[in-house]
């Protein structure tokens, strides 16, 4: 198949700002779903007891990735310091980097650790059904903040680059390293999340002209035009704007209301079949079960999509790391949008379920 080439330039900024999964409108997307499926169920009390005026479950879902800071966000309020001051890895809380060819998240095996998404989703889903003793809830988590993790992080945790990781040869190939030790940035390197597989911006713009309807969003105000998009913005933010064209919304509203307005035919739909299924009446292990469903779809997020030469950066504090061009199936933009879509709804049906868990 033909590809799209990628030229090699990333400045530590940028892929440090690109680190949020589904972006903005995508954990929006999650938050309006659910907050519909809940609608006057003992859920939405409960969910309402937690926030503040005028927030809502659909708002909140941008809370924990607001509290990093950083372009495209407030300055964090006095609540999201005081989290981000008593919880110094709280930015790693959001992702587990599994080598994505695995099967199954296991405990303790390479690219996961006791503060990943599935070790904190548990234990924030625990504090919200009233288990706080300390090994239960170790970052002494409130209840208001299980909450505003809860609702980031089922989202984050449907972002397959969030689950499934490339690990890389120095020779450009997608190699599972069998211990940490292993991804020794000399013959096993890790992405990042995706983060160091860089794209050809202009050319990924003009490919999706072709595939995708509608127009991409304009850049804000002031905002600097890159040459190259790491792998993992592509999925956080460019393939949900794709899925919102193809089914002509623009909002995370609309897009909710999309695919939830018309039952009969949102049942007989596409996605049902793959709607995931919690094999356990505990909701603190269906974050395996989601980390698992993931991982299989990373699977498909890394087909057709060719590494090709490292080249070494150094970033603002003076440190080497390494990027990887990345070439693109000329197709790449609509399998992936679709599996954003899917993924999307996952995220809402799965917020929804465990919040129902969680306040039956």
């Amino acid at each position: 198949m033909k590809k799209l080439a990628s030229v090699l330039a990333l400045s530590c900024a940028f892929a440090s700002v690109d680190a949020l999964a589904w972006g903005h409108e995508g954990h929006r997307v999650v938050g309006s779903i659910a907050e519909k499926l809940i609608k006057g169920s003992n859920a939405e009390k409960q969910v309402q007891a937690l926030l503040l005026p005028g927030e809502t479950l659909e708002s909140i879902t941008n809370w924990a990735d607001g509290a990093k800071g950083g372009v495209g966000y407030p300055a964090p309020t006095p609540e999201q310091a005081a989290y981000t001051a008593v919880n110094p890895k709280h930015e790693e809380y959001h992702y587990v980097n599994i080598p994505f060819q695995k099967a199954h998240y296991h405990d303790h095996e390479v690219g996961t650790s006791e503060h990943d998404i599935v070790k904190t989703l548990r234990q924030a889903i625990a504090v919200l059904q009233g288990k706080t003793d300390p090994d239960v809830n170790p970052h002494n988590f409130t209840r208001r903040q299980a909450l505003l993790i809860v609702a980031h992080m089922v989202g984050d945790i449907h972002q397959p680059l969030h689950v499934g990781a490339a690990f890389l040869s120095k020779d450009g190939k997608f190699v599972v390293p069998n211990s940490r030790a292993e991804v020794d940035a000399v013959n096993i390197y890790e992405s990042r999340g995706g983060n160091s597989l860089l794209l050809n911006n202009d050319k990924l713009s003009m490919l999706s002209k072709a595939l995708i309807p509608g127009e991409d969003a304009p850049l804000p105000e002031g905002a600097k035009k890159w040459t190259t998009r790491p792998f993992h913005s592509y999925w956080d933010s460019t393939v949900v704007n794709y899925a919102m064209r193809r089914i002509s919304t623009t909002t995370p509203h609309e897009f909710a209301q999309k695919v939830l307005g018309d039952p009969d035919k949102f049942r007989n739909c596409e996605i049902c079949p793959v709607l995931p299924v919690n094999t356990t009446t505990d909701p603190t292990y269906w974050p395996y079960e989601w980390a698992n469903d993931s991982l299989a779809v990373s699977k498909r997020a890394y087909d057709d999509v060719t590494p090709g030469q490292i080249t070494p950066q150094v970033n603002k504090k003076g440190e080497t790391y390494y990027t990887f061009s990345l070439e693109m199936g000329e197709k790449y933009p609509v399998p992936s949008s679709a599996i954003a879509k899917t993924q999307l709804i996952k995220g809402g049906y799965n917020l929804a379920a465990v919040l129902k868990a969680i306040w039956p």
